[in-house]
């Protein structure tokens, strides 16, 4: 039969047929490539290698399906502010608003920046704080959702649709996210700048994070390993050892690495004993997280305190692999010294934990927030400004889910934290520029609409020049909070002294134990740490009486 069809004379009908159906083939394999695409981009996107990256206020965004309900609650929200400038209920005050954009990844994979769970986390914070703003007298803020794309390498187009809503009737007050502390970050942030567009990052630590327009509530790698020299005056190890991520693209564990070194190389011999993996975050060539020699190199040199500079996503492949170890003394204590921004919940889950315990591992983790604080309401290092976003933060989880323990890591109250400095800066400016003439025939959103001539909008200028003069005092009776940020994750300023390079000013800095130590007979565990020493505060040496 096939022989038959070889020797067989193509005649018009069959040159016809034959054309018909490589028609058909193309149509159909374009159907197919199409399907695999993502879908259209909606509002304010567009596609770049195979994302939808850009800015929207709408639910047209689609993320990770464990953050599209938040995604479309915060879409919700920002209608209902446009709603109630635009066109309020009968009787209702037009209420102006502006927008703070949130700058991250909302889809993720096995080597994303970002975890689904992180993402959901940030976005709670964010949209806590969005609704917190909201429900205060003055203007209203909607949040735009300006995706970067998962490995934060697509910043281009959201950047660019930012900068044209600076001088918007509802203007563009600043940026927050950029989670990770990267090249991209950096160029991202520059780019904003360039633009004098004010940019806060929650969770950056890494030193080379530095933009005259970028601001931190996280303390810096350098301030967070202060804390560790401090936590081992007191609590000395007899023989270190350096586990490094050697990825050469992440500045955060390159400058933590250099943190570790500058301190310790000399009292705790990190430059005979170290060993490196490479992390699983971002597209390195090689094979991620191999600890086994790693671990063997830490239990042979009878190390008893380990410096590790990566990421909190590898750390518990480690421990695992110093669990199981043959060359460990596990009747030993053996402490790792990190810096985080809080617990990591892949850290404190049961089996871990327990894992930890019977092996005798500590983690000594400084960072920018501590369970204990809301765990604890008579906690004596409890930040003044917990209590408000606690309130709100219980409602936005009764309607989201948000997981086990979604407070600990951090990732929450820092972002929120970086909402509230661009939302009081832009209430600050707002209050003094319409207040300058009291008489001024204005609608300020504090009255109904009867025709005024809408209230003066501060721009991303002013917004700057209020960030940079929330700072803490030094008077006579000591350091005085004036208009500084109360925070939830403590009481922190900001100002532009060359020392501080716009990285928060007496935020403070927890060194916590975990598994926690046992506490005294009578006293409830809690993961503050019972050998912690008094808690730092960054550039307290500053202020003659101390932070407030």
């Amino acid at each position: 039969m096939l022989t038959r069809w070889r020797n067989h004379v193509w005649g018009p009908l069959d040159k016809a047929i034959a054309a018909v159906v490589c028609l058909a083939l193309l149509v159909g394999l374009g159907l197919l490539v199409v399907t695999l695409l993502p879908d259209e981009c909606g509002e304010g996107l567009e596609e770049v290698g195979g994302e939808c990256v850009g800015v929207t206020a709408t639910d047209s965004l689609k993320g990770d399906p464990e953050i599209q309900s938040l995604i479309t609650a915060i879409a919700e929200e920002n209608a209902s502010v446009k709603k109630a400038w635009e066109t309020p209920e009968k009787g209702s005050p037009r209420i102006p608003y502006a927008r703070i954009a949130l700058m991250m990844p909302f889809t993720s994979d096995d080597t994303s920046t970002m975890t689904a769970e992180e993402m959901r986390r940030a976005l709670a914070g964010a949209y806590t704080a969005q609704l917190e703003a909201n429900a205060a007298t003055g203007p209203h803020y909607q949040l735009l959702l300006a995706n970067d794309g998962k490995d934060l390498d697509k910043w281009r187009p959201a950047v660019d649709r930012l900068i044209g809503m600076t001088d918007d009737e509802s203007p563009l007050v600043g940026v927050l996210g950029m989670p990770s502390s990267t090249p991209e970050t950096l160029k991202a942030v520059e780019a904003l700048g360039e633009h004098r567009i004010p940019s806060v990052g929650p969770i950056l630590t890494g030193t080379t994070m530095k933009d005259s327009y970028l601001f931190k509530t996280s303390p810096s790698n350098a301030l967070l390993v202060d804390a560790l020299v401090k936590y081992l005056a007191k609590e000395p190890g007899d023989r270190g050892f350096l586990v490094a991520d050697n990825r050469q693209k992440d500045a955060y564990s390159l400058d933590l690495r250099d943190q570790f070194e500058d301190r310790f190389s000399d009292t705790y011999g990190l430059d005979k004993n170290r060993a490196y993996y490479l992390g699983i975050t971002g597209e390195d060539a090689g094979i991620p997280r191999r600890f086994s020699s790693v671990a063997q190199k830490v239990c042979v040199t009878g190390s008893d305190t380990v410096f590790f500079a990566g990421r909190d996503r590898d750390l518990p492949y480690l421990i695992r692999h110093l669990v199981k170890e043959p060359a460990c003394d596990n009747s030993k204590p053996l402490r790792i010294l990190k810096v985080g921004i809080g617990l990591d919940t892949e850290h404190s889950k049961p089996e871990l934990t327990q894992q930890m315990r019977d092996a005798n591992i500590t983690l000594v983790n400084a960072a920018s927030v501590d369970p204990a604080w809301w765990e604890d309401k008579t906690h004596k290092e409890r930040p003044e400004g917990l209590a408000h976003f606690l309130e709100q933060f219980e409602e936005v989880e009764k309607k989201h889910e948000l997981g086990e323990r979604p407070l600990d890591d951090g990732y929450s109250i820092m972002y929120r934290d970086s909402f509230t400095v661009l939302s009081e800066a832009f209430d600050q400016a707002y209050n003094e520029i319409n207040a300058i003439d009291p008489d001024a025939d204005t609608d300020t959103g504090t009255g109904t609409d009867t025709g005024t001539a809408p209230p003066v909008m501060p721009t991303t200028d002013d917004i700057y020049q209020t960030i940079i003069n929330m700072g803490i005092l030094d008077t006579e009776d000591g350091a005085s909070c004036v208009s500084c940020v109360l925070g939830a994750s403590g009481t922190f300023g900001f100002d532009d002294a060359r020392e501080t390079e716009q990285w928060p000013v007496c935020k403070p800095v927890p060194v916590m134990e975990y598994p926690p130590p046992p506490q005294p007979k009578g006293k409830a565990d809690g993961k503050g740490g019972a050998k912690a020493p008094k808690l730092l505060r960054t550039y307290e040496h500053v202020f003659q009486g101390g932070c407030p």
